[in-house]
């Protein structure tokens, strides 16, 4: 909260209690429980058809699945948000759940978008260079990736967990989850909240978001080239990149609106708006915006698993009850996106590399 002030071990509050509408405690605990039914659901069932049906045998079924994992471990926190938007921002769960939960929150936004940028990067070397890629785009180096983005994610999230705590406000006599500081503290404290702000600007949306526009648009023009090589590809190029175009915008919406209030919740630290109004407008807009970033987590497993005819007959397959099928009969999920490219790289190479190959058998 950015207009409290250290008060005898309590707060009070500078510009009364801004972001504090009615409509706010009604219909947003609304739509964290409609976030959390639908997460949890299309992402358990994604882990669930990911392992049972098409395996991890290929780098886009693990990144996907570690996707799902990342969305999973972050929807059991909604009903703990939900609730305490329910109570006014009243916080009835601890310390513990208090630095927990906003650590997993952050968490959860860099693994997203690390793996989100992760698979752009390999969607755009499965396709480009279907041949030239096969020996980096392997299922152990796919795992380290993993594993690095869990750590890195984790260690970014280290700070925002340590300085959250419970806070008692005197104004409404309630105890809140936010961040509590001394007259000592407070320069120090807003520093690292700018730096921390800036950090899940740059690193956690505009870096990943330039990396995603370039490998699609580098996608986009090698569809287009090989569509006018080969002409029975139409079709197919024309699903792959509505596919693609789809999951740029759906990132982009999601999580500008929430990067937008963030950069204007920093000029507050920094005390370039100080307007009692403004910050009202901020707080009040900003759970609406989180509300718009966590929905991100619902539509992952509907942008990059159910478009998929693979993966739609096997959650298929996972609902009846029915039991795996042969790993033959189920190709991964990277199939289907870059059979386009192997057709278009072999029509490329017989038309140019065949005159060079000559020589080098006499």
């Amino acid at each position: 909260m950015n207009n409290l002030s250290d008060v005898s071990g309590s707060i009070l509050l500078r510009c009364s209690m801004t972001g504090h509408h009615d409509f706010i405690f009604t219909y947003i605990p609304v739509v964290y429980s409609f976030n959390f039914v639908i997460g949890i659901v299309g992402n358990s069932m994604v882990v669930a058809v990911i392992h049972y049906y098409l395996k991890l045998k290929t780098v886009a079924n693990i990144f996907v699945l570690n996707l799902a994992v990342s969305d999973l471990t972050f929807l059991v926190t909604l009903p703990i948000w939900a609730t305490s938007t329910a109570t006014r921002y009243s916080w009835p769960f601890g310390s513990f759940l208090c630095k927990a939960t906003a650590g997993l929150s952050l968490f959860n936004l860099y693994t997203s978008i690390f793996f989100l940028t992760a698979l752009s990067i390999d969607r755009y070397l499965a396709i480009v260079y279907p041949v030239q890629s096969r020996q980096c785009r392997t299922v152990a180096y796919a795992r380290m990736i993993c594993v690095l983005i869990w750590t890195i994610a984790f260690l970014l999230s280290i700070p925002t967990t340590l300085i959250r705590d419970t806070i008692h406000i005197k104004n409404t006599n309630t105890t809140v989850c936010g961040l509590l500081t001394n007259d000592s503290q407070t320069n120090r404290v807003q520093h690292m909240l700018v730096a921390l702000s800036l950090m899940k600007s740059i690193v956690g949306f505009l870096v990943p978001l330039i990396i995603i526009l370039t490998c699609y648009c580098l996608i986009g023009r090698a569809l287009l080239s090989a569509r006018g090589i080969q002409r029975s590809t139409r079709s197919h190029g024309d699903e792959v990149l509505n596919m693609l175009a789809s999951a740029v915008l759906c990132f982009f919406f999601c999580w500008a609106p929430h990067q937008i209030f963030s950069f204007m919740d920093m000029l507050l630290m920094l005390k370039v708006i100080n307007d009692c109004h403004i910050m009202d407008v901020i707080d009040t807009a900003m759970p609406f915006t989180i509300c718009i970033a966590f929905f991100n987590s619902c539509m992952n497993p509907i942008l990059y698993s159910f478009v998929g005819k693979n993966f739609r007959r096997g959650l298929l397959r996972l609902l009846r009850c029915l039991g795996p099928t042969p790993a033959a009969s189920h190709p991964s999920l990277s199939t289907k996106m870059s059979s386009l490219s192997y057709r278009a790289s072999e029509t490329v190479h017989l038309t140019v590399g065949k005159t060079a190959s000559l020589p080098r058998t006499t």
